[in-house]
């Protein structure tokens, strides 16, 4: 991406040069993303196919759907001790820079033929990636003179089109590799992607607001010990835990899963209860609290079904799908670049028409776009069941349409609550935990990922045709019951629409 050479008349902290009338670190931080998203979202794109391949680690499907879902959710987890990370001990630049270095890191663990090292791989990349989610988009924000720049949202766009860039690339690459020349050259490219990332972004750092640098909160020596102190008791505990079921003979991968899928339910349950049990807040904010509830509720019933395009569907993709299309042949992995370029291709749209709908008083209620998300996603596993029962009744495999089909329907899905709920997070945050309501947002995905690998670990094969069934019409059922309530959640929220 080339910037011109015009001066920043704004006088934008951290840039003189623009990009594309942004602040020239909207190039650095877009092309760290966009790299950092190829590292991600080509890894997601081999992990399940790996997972079950002969020449993998020839799992059955629903040992490795809940090993993806449990990933899945630790990745969004961690976003928020991310967050908490810069905030108290490295500020944002420096979490970055060091979150990249445990993705790659990772990947290159991952590519490590082990099965121990490939685990430690995932936990790596995990961690790294929680450090660096949480606090890049924080860093694109410094970039502006505050919320009344009106360059702001356009600059947000600028960067949602690098996460989708990045996500799009990445499959065609680094599945094409993994798939068709060795697994662990994709991780090992996957690696090389969050490396061009990282050095674009070291290179890059002279052009960023020097409010990436501070500590907004810096921790005092003796909360620094207690920290240190605390992990390391908890690491200890663990430690001998695990040491103990080894030597005993009662380790399985469960005992692994099953805590960890827990933990993704428990904390955004904790958090959402330590919220409304504070006393501190307003009887608005109570009632705003009450009605984001519903929404939070919602958002985790959706990405617990949307986040199977990357598992049961994918496996679906490899076992019964043809993956041949006017004569071209394709690996399975290329799926994955279909929401993205979707998304790249709908979202403009979508915007557009909830702004002509508003302009002529007719948009939807946030509650009716949820409502409609939830919807759309169990349509999409309505499409599923079509070709799933073909292939259950009659064998062979059937056309790649039918996953171009679902993925299409649900990325229309994702359009109506993802961007929705990120704007309502921010309308609808109490004035105390303002800062800390994004990272909430996204726990609603560790808790939706939580409850499928939960399900797996606990015997549910979720790629049969009774399980779709059940997850679509769950959906349905759900998005009627938000359509019905839509009055009283609307009374909740107050002012927000």
């Amino acid at each position: 991406m080339a910037s011109s050479l015009t001066k920043d008349s704004t006088g934008t902290p951290g840039s003189e040069k623009t990009f594309f009338g942004h602040p020239r670190g909207l190039a650095t931080l877009f092309m760290t993303e966009m790299w950092e998203r190829f590292s991600f979202y080509g890894m997601k794109a081999l992990l399940p196919l790996y997972l079950i391949a002969p020449s993998g680690l020839h799992m059955n499907a629903a040992t490795a759907t809940a090993i993806y879902s449990v990933y899945m959710s630790m990745v969004y987890l961690l976003a928020m001790p991310g967050g908490w990370f810069a905030d108290r001990f490295w500020g944002p630049r420096k979490t970055v820079a060091i979150g990249a270095s445990i993705v790659i890191l990772g990947h290159i663990t991952l590519a490590l033929p082990n099965s121990g090292s490939f685990f430690a791989g995932l936990g790596l990349v995990a961690i790294g990636s929680g450090l660096l989610k949480a606090n890049i988009s924080t860093m694109v924000g410094h970039l502006y003179q505050g919320p009344e720049d009106p360059r702001r949202d356009s600059g947000f766009t600028v960067f949602y089109i690098g996460i989708n860039l990045g996500a799009f690339l990445a499959p065609l690459t680094i599945g094409t590799v993994g798939e068709n020349v060795n697994w662990h050259f994709g991780f090992a490219l996957a690696a090389v992607g969050m490396a061009l990332g990282l050095a674009q972004f070291l290179l890059g750092t002279r052009h960023l607001s020097s409010q990436s640098n501070i500590v907004t909160k810096p921790a005092t020596a003796q909360e620094k010990a207690k920290a240190l102190r605390t992990s390391l008791i908890w690491a200890a505990v663990a430690a001998v835990f695990y040491v103990i079921v080894v030597a005993t003979g009662h380790y399985t991968l469960n005992w692994v899963l099953v805590p960890l899928t827990l933990i993704g339910l428990i904390i955004p349950i904790a958090v959402l209860y330590r919220m409304k049990t504070d006393k501190e807040l307003t009887g608005e904010e109570q009632s705003k609290l009450s009605g984001y509830v519903w929404f939070f509720v919602v958002a985790a019933i959706f990405w617990m079904i949307y986040d199977q395009n990357g598992s049961t569907l994918s496996i679906f993709g490899e076992s019964s799908t043809t993956n041949s299309l006017l004569g071209f042949d394709f690996p399975t992995s290329w799926y994955q670049s279909l929401n993205p370029i979707f998304i790249m291709a709908l979202a403009p749209v979508v915007a557009s028409a909830w702004i002509w709908l508003n302009k002529r008083g007719k948009e939807p209620s946030t509650a009716v776009k949820f409502a409609s998300s939830l919807a759309l996603i169990g349509i999409s596993f309505v499409v599923f069941l079509i070709p799933l029962i073909d292939t259950a009744a009659n064998g062979g495999k059937v056309s790649p349409m039918w996953l171009v089909a679902i993925y299409f329907i649900q990325t229309v899905g994702e359009l109506c609550l993802s961007p929705v709920g990120l704007s309502v997070t921010t309308k609808m945050a109490p004035a105390k935990y303002s800062a800390q309501m994004m990272g909430v947002w996204f726990l609603a995905v560790t808790a939706g990922d939580s409850v499928t690998g939960l399900l797996s670990t606990a015997g549910v094969d979720l790629n049969t045709t009774g399980a779709v069934a059940i997850e679509a019409a769950l959906a349905v059922v759900a998005g009627i019951g938000i359509w019905m309530y839509r009055k009283k959640v609307k009374a909740l929220m107050g002012s927000v629409n």
